[in-house]
């Protein structure tokens, strides 16, 4: 693996997984392989989960692992091509990111999209950027429209407890990604990108449900079912992901819906195979998810949460053996 931004720089989803998983039996099998090696850790935006998972994951592999906030402790980074830098920004990415390449082994990198102006978001210019001046492999901790270390870790949960609770011989898990209600407009990133890897796994019967006008870009849904009927969706589920985006077609990055009737209830998981809800986190309880389902039997979000340092191990386990 040279790099990881998305499904696409996986060969083998479920011998990935199956690493991840190996690593949560033997968190240290591999605690020498990244012996003098340094990951550099970039965050563009906030992260809990993210940051401290990947941290965690670099030194169970003998990794040093450097955070840097650039809007706190550095300075702002123009990325246009022949910028006329006059504005706010201080130092060009063309700059800045060969120097991380001199310093660093990995560089792993964490960026919101604006939800301002779509083909500016979409073009992951941002990554991009550093993909093309640092020299090195990088990882995205999250990106303007995917969040492949999350997604990941999704496939991992469902494959552990499918290996705890066994589904009859032949029957693929029917898994559900439905929109959720929210006091703002969110990214796309994490439905994109777990639509992405379901439909590149492979292994289930795929269902996107959610109200009008909030269709996501069909690169990523394609392969799976698209219902704007919630409860038609649920029906006979065994995974129930929840998630709020905001708009992608017609005026990007708005919430037209704020309808709390799409809130997952325990009314509406009776009509589920007892399924699995998962959620990425952080939530808004009562508003995302209310708190029957989040402090119920059915939730396996902590167990998700956990497994986001076995995903990252194993990414950087394969990336430290290609280089």
């Amino acid at each position: 693996m040279k790099q990881f931004i998305s499904a696409a720089d996986v060969n083998d989803i479920q011998a990935l997984v199956s690493q991840a998983l190996e690593y949560k039996q033997h968190p240290l099998l591999h605690k020498t392989l990244g012996q003098h090696k340094r990951i550099g850790l970039l965050f563009l935006n906030p992260s809990m989960r993210t940051r401290l998972s990947t941290q965690i994951a670099a030194q169970n592999l003998g990794m040093e692992a450097i955070v840097f906030n650039v809007g706190q402790e550095g300075w702002a980074l123009e990325f246009e091509e022949e910028a006329i830098m006059s504005g706010s920004t201080v130092e060009h990415v063309k700059d800045a990111a060969p120097i991380m390449g001199q310093y660093f082994d990995v560089l792993a990198i964490r960026t919101f999209p604006s939800l301002k102006n779509r083909e500016d978001d979409y073009s992951e210019l941002f990554i991009r950027q550093f993909i093309k001046y640092a020299g090195i492999p990088v990882v995205s901790l999250e990106s303007a429209t995917l969040h492949p270390l999350q997604s990941l870790t999704d496939i991992i949960t469902i494959n552990e407890c499918l290996k705890a609770n066994p589904l009859p011989a032949g029957r693929k898990p029917k898994i559900v990604l439905t929109w959720a209600p929210h006091v703002k407009p969110l990214p796309q990133c994490v439905a994109n990108s777990f639509s992405q890897w379901v439909n590149a796994w492979g292994e289930a019967d795929f269902v996107i449900t959610h109200p009008e006008d909030y269709e996501l870009d069909t690169q990523f849904t394609n392969g799976a079912t698209i219902t704007h009927n919630q409860e038609e969706a649920l029906k006979d589920a065994d995974f129930v992901y929840v998630k709020n985006w905001s708009t992608f077609n017609n005026e990007y990055g708005k919430i037209y819906c704020n309808d709390p009737a799409w809130m997952l209830t325990n009314a509406k998981l009776s009509r589920t195979n007892n399924a699995r809800v998962m959620h990425c986190l952080p939530v808004r309880r009562n508003v995302e998810l209310s708190d029957e389902i989040l402090d119920g039997p059915n939730s396996v979000v902590t167990q998700q949460a956990s497994n986001r340092v076995w995903a990252a191990q194993a990414v950087l386990s394969n990336i430290l053996q290609s280089k």
